[in-house]
């Protein structure tokens, strides 16, 4: 085993707080990570990991050698990146919201494995809060603004929403005549925010040219 791939491993196990998910994602027996990080911390004369019944995480020297080592890594990677096959190949794992995977993305898989043979898909679908790294997903896809600004998004796509109100709603509480009647006294039915718990607020574009956003909060249903 190399120094790259010891690094390599090194890395994943701070990455995943755990031998066993870093193994997993190598694909790698876990006595070989294990054996592995034994020799680098030999070879180094220092402890890099803490190990205890519920995580790994790294010591001091640990983390400063974490730094150097994914610049180390991540600038072989863009070298080896100039020369090889550009088919892209290996495992991607993608979470997504489950009203994305079920009506955008489910039904255009067979088209991208078509095109991408090589890729070795994983989705995971639901709302809640992911963390990237410590769970091993590669890129996510959500509704709204990004509120972790250390990632980098892209937008791939707007969709519209409209608010809209059944005739037994009508009914009950009456057609409100402009936005902010929906203050007096009027329902409605939103999402909770996984980051924060609270009710997203409604949002409307008075007309289709207008930049400005009112916002008016009703009480949820």
């Amino acid at each position: 085993m190399d120094r790259f791939q010891e690094m390599q491993i090194f890395t994943r196990i701070v990455d995943r707080r755990s031998f066993t998910q870093a193994a997993e994602d190598l694909n790698l027996p876990r006595a070989t990570v294990t054996n592995s990080i034994k020799r680098l911390e030999t070879r180094l004369g220092v402890r890099l990991l803490e190990r205890t019944t519920r995580q790994v995480k790294p010591t001091p020297d640990g983390d400063a050698y974490y730094q150097r080592c994914t610049r180390l890594l991540a600038d072989l990677e863009e070298t080896e990146e100039a020369f090889r096959d550009t088919d892209p190949h290996g495992r991607l794992r993608v979470n997504m919201q489950g009203t994305l995977a079920q009506y955008f993305v489910m039904p255009r898989l067979p088209q991208f494995l078509a095109r991408y043979p090589r890729i070795e898909l994983f989705i995971g679908s639901g709302d809640h809060f992911v963390d990237l790294v410590r769970e091993g997903i590669d890129c996510v896809l959500r509704a709204g603004e990004l509120s972790d600004s250390s990632m980098i998004a892209r937008r791939v796509a707007l969709l519209e929403q409209v608010t809209v109100a059944s005739p037994a709603y009508l009914e009950r509480y009456g057609d409100p005549a402009s936005i902010e009647a929906l203050l007096d006294g009027h329902r409605a039915v939103n999402y909770l925010s996984p980051a924060t718990g609270r009710a997203h607020p409604l949002e409307f574009a008075r007309c289709p040219t207008a930049c400005a956003i009112s916002r008016c909060r009703v009480r949820w249903a």
